[in-house]
C-alpha cells in the first residue's frame, strides 16, 4: 500500500510539473521580436484596421476622442466579463512598455508581466500580423494623447479565472498559419485582403462560430456566429451567404449603406466607421478575398 501510495503520489507530481511547463507563457524568440523604430503614419492604417478604439476609447466617443484610448465598455461574454485596458501612451497604459512587451501581447497574448492574456483580446488573429505593422502601430498609439486612470478589472468566475489554464487553451487556438489556402497564383491584393481579414482586421472573432471551449471554428469560418454579448447573431459573410459584389462590399465599408439602400447598425457601425478610414485599395482588398473564402451555407 505504501508503495502504491507512493507512486500515485510520483504520478500526481509528474503531472503537476508536466502541466505547469504545458500551460506557461510562451513569449516570441528574441530573434522574431519586431524591431523599431516603427512608423507612426503607417500604424494608423492598422490601428484602424484593428479597430482599436472600438473597445479601447469609451462607449460612443466621436472624432477626436476615438484617438483617446482609456479603456471602453466591459464586453460581457458567457466565461466572464472583460474589461478593455488603458492602452493610451500615459502612465496608466502602455507609458511603460517595450516593443518587445508589445508584440509579445498581440502575438502571444503574453503580459509584460510574463502571465496570459484572455482571448477576448483577438490575438489569436493578431498572430497573424507582420513584425513590421507591430512596430508601426505601436509607434502610432505612442503619438496619441496620453489618458489616465485605469479601468476595473473584469470578473471571471471559476474555473474561468485560473488564468494559467489559457496556456493549453493557446495551444489548440494560437497558431500563425493562414486559415484559408488560397490559390499559389493568388493576386497581391487578394493576399492583401487575407492579410487584412484575418490578421489585424480579426474578422473571424465575431463572424465565424466558436467551439464550446471559446475558440474560432475554422471549419465554419466567417459563416456567422452568436453575439458574444448574448444578443441576436452575426451574419455569414461567406459567398454561400453574402451575394453582394465586391464592388458592393467594398462600398459598404466605405459609406455604411447596403446594395438595397439600408444602412449599417448594431456593433457593425463601429467596425464600419473604422473600415471608412482605409484606402479604397484596402477595402477592394478585403472585399476580394470575401468573395474568395470557401462558401459555407
Amino acid at each position: 500500500m505504501r508503495r502504491l501510495l507512493g507512486g500515485l503520489a510520483g504520478l500526481i507530481l509528474l503531472g503537476a510539473v508536466a502541466g505547469f511547463i504545458v500551460t506557461a507563457p510562451q513569449r516570441l524568440p528574441d530573434a522574431d521580436v519586431a524591431q523599431g523604430p516603427g512608423d507612426a503614419a503607417r500604424g494608423a492604417r492598422i490601428f484602424w484596421a484593428g479597430g482599436c478604439a472600438s473597445c479601447h476609447a469609451a462607449k460612443g466617443a466621436k472624432g477626436n476622442d476615438r484617438l483617446k484610448l482609456g479603456g471602453g465598455a466591459v464586453l460581457k461574454t458567457a466565461f466572464g466579463d472583460f474589461q478593455p485596458p488603458n492602452i493610451s501612451p500615459g502612465g496608466d497604459g502602455l507609458a511603460n512598455w517595450t516593443l518587445a512587451d508589445f508584440d509579445n501581447a498581440m502575438r502571444r497574448g503574453v503580459s509584460p508581466d510574463g502571465r496570459h492574456y484572455y482571448p477576448a483580446f483577438p490575438y489569436t488573429s493578431y498572430a497573424r500580423m507582420t513584425p513590421a505593422d507591430i512596430a508601426d502601430l505601436f509607434a502610432y498609439l505612442g503619438s496619441l494623447p496620453a489618458v489616465a486612470g485605469k479601468p476595473a478589472a473584469g470578473a471571471m468566475a471559476f474555473p474561468y479565472n485560473i488564468r494559467r489554464g489559457i496556456g493549453l487553451w493557446k495551444r489548440v487556438y494560437l497558431d500563425a498559419a493562414p486559415v484559408v489556402a488560397l490559390p499559389a497564383k493568388a493576386s497581391a491584393p487578394l493576399r492583401a485582403g487575407q492579410y487584412l481579414v484575418e490578421g489585424p482586421g480579426h474578422c473571424s472573432e465575431c463572424h465565424s462560430p466558436r467551439t464550446p471551449y471559446g475558440g474560432v471554428d475554422k471549419a465554419r469560418w466567417l459563416a456567422g456566429a452568436a453575439d458574444p454579448e448574448g444578443k441576436g447573431k452575426i451574419p455569414n459573410i461567406t459567398p454561400g451567404k453574402l451575394r453582394w459584389s465586391a464592388a458592393e462590399i467594398a462600398d459598404y465599408l466605405k459609406t455604411g449603406f447596403t446594395p438595397d439602400y439600408d444602412s449599417v447598425g448594431g456593433t457593425m457601425v463601429e467596425v464600419q466607421a473604422n473600415m471608412a478610414q482605409l484606402s479604397d485599395a484596402d477595402r477592394a482588398a478585403i472585399a476580394a478575398y470575401l468573395k474568395a473564402v470557401p462558401a459555407v451555407k
